[in-house]
């Protein structure tokens, strides 16, 4: 697969230290899904690989909760709790992860929380209470804060004009640790237990799987990684190279504009949703539908799975759309994809034959996790000097509509997992359409130097100037 930016309005030559072409900033033009160059394709495979990474250990335990919740004496309650705090954890991460991301390099961001969660991994296998089980899965979760320095480092790795296309693979390549954790768990499991553990022994031994991923990415990331096209960012600072931005203000430009807060309210009912999903579907099909924990774990697989080509599609079509309509292109692309979502949800939760239940999840997971993609080809465009601070805030953002969905309709014996997927869809729904048609958003802006005016066939789309 290869995606190629337009030389139209590229002042730059490429660079012959580049092994793809790039612009005046040294942003690869270009994106070959198969290659390993360094530094542009090599940031990109290890980014989302531990993004994965995090992924699968922060979900690990949702295949497993039938074995683990008999083996802890687990209530609905602790259950729904666990899943609210897995989530929970990384609202904070992700706000510090952008802010290190603007200050130190996603490098050493990503790296550094690798392997710091790789000691929570591994105490998973020593719990023997819910207590236990609620603080272990919170601490793993602040992992998924990678995310953030998943789409700041392809953001300052590739142009502009196939960023959505490039967020999306990253990124869903990323969410897709999700669905594949429901596989691997269950098959690690299994496998253990073949080689003659007790059920409530192997499950705790199939950790130290994530928990290896976890040193392994980490080490990597430290030895292989480079924050920017030109080198590492703190050396580019030492040589004058780079200029070194307030926290104060980087923090300020994000905060006090206000289409970082629209967008923090669209992530938490697309990849809030998503989230919440992965915790309660796996249990939701082997309770409701009477799978065993194989079947279940297969078909919940899917909504995560779907983000090998969801989030990248909406990515490339929010790029094409732009280019015939502008940013309100993009923006059309959010709003569809997430109602879709909203409604699939809704459909999932009334479906009462397991085919169409299956159907509907299908359908609702492509259009969520598209939108999620849809959105970050719309995010790196708000701000240059505090993308790591938007970024942060707008992963933020899904973190805390997955906590509050999770508490609102999954924590409660009050309502079932089905009719919990009902009230979720209509809030998508509710919460989608009044924030994707204000105008505010059809004019986010370009980045341009002053004085410079970004022209799209002609006609003026808008003028932005970082200061």
């Amino acid at each position: 697969m290869e995606v190629e930016a337009g030389a139209h309005g590229d002042t730059g030559t490429a660079a012959s230290k580049f092994t793809l072409p790039v612009d005046s900033e040294n942003k690869a033009k270009s994106f070959r899904l198969f290659s390993f160059a360094n530094p542009h394709m090599r940031t990109f495979h290890l980014s989302w690989i531990s993004f994965f990474t995090c992924f699968v250990s922060t979900f690990a335990a949702a295949p497993l909760v039938p074995i683990i919740r008999d083996n802890l004496n687990l209530a609905k309650a602790d259950i729904g709790n666990a899943g609210v705090a897995s989530v929970s954890g990384s609202i904070f991460s992700r706000l510090v992860m952008g802010a290190v991301c603007d200050l130190l390099g996603p490098r050493y961001g990503c790296a550094f929380l690798v392997m710091l969660a790789a000691p929570t991994v591994f105490c998973m296998s020593l719990i023997d209470d819910a207590g236990g089980y609620i603080t272990v899965r919170f601490l793993i979760g602040f992992s998924l804060a990678t995310f953030v320095s998943c789409q700041y480092w392809m953001s300052t790795m590739f142009n502009s004009k196939i960023i959505g296309t490039v967020n999306g693979l990253a990124a869903g390549w990323g969410n897709m640790g999700g669905g594949a954790t429901q596989l691997i768990m269950p098959l690690v499991f299994h496998a253990i237990k073949k080689c003659g553990a007790t059920t409530f022994v192997a499950w705790r031994i199939a950790y130290f799987v994530p928990g290896l991923m976890h040193i392994v990415m980490g080490l990597l990331l430290l030895t292989m990684g480079q924050d920017l096209s030109d080198g590492n960012l703190g050396s580019l600072q030492k040589k004058g190279e780079m200029k070194k931005d307030k926290f104060s203000k980087v923090l300020w430009g994000a905060m006090t504009n206000y289409r970082t807060w629209i967008f923090v309210l669209l992530y938490g009912y697309s990849m809030g949703v998503e989230l919440t999903t992965d915790n309660v579907i796996a249990e939701y099909y082997f309770d409701h539908f009477h799978l065993d924990l194989s079947t279940a774990g297969t078909i919940a697989a899917c909504f995560g799975m779907a983000n090998i080509v969801a989030r990248p599609a909406s990515g490339y079509l929010s790029d094409l759309l732009a280019r015939y309509f502008g940013m309100r292109g993009r923006i059309w692309n959010i709003s569809i994809l997430q109602t879709a979502g909203g409604a699939f949800c809704l459909w999932l939760g009334r479906a009462s034959a397991l085919p169409a239940s299956i159907t509907a999840m299908v359908l609702f997971s492509i259009c969520a996790q598209a939108a999620c993609g849809a959105i970050f080809g719309v995010a790196p465009f708000v701000s240059r000097r505090s993308l790591g601070i938007i970024s942060g805030m707008t992963g933020a953002g899904g973190n805390f509509g997955a906590r509050l969905t999770q508490l609102l309709f999954f924590t409660s014996s009050q309502y079932s997992t089905g009719t919990g997927l009902q009230y979720m869809g209509i809030m998508i729904m509710c919460c989608t359409l009044p924030s994707c048609h204000t105008r505010a958003l059809s004019t986010v802006g370009l980045h341009v130097l002053p004085g410079q005016r970004q022209r799209h066939r002609g006609r003026l789309l808008w003028v932005r100037v970082d200061r």
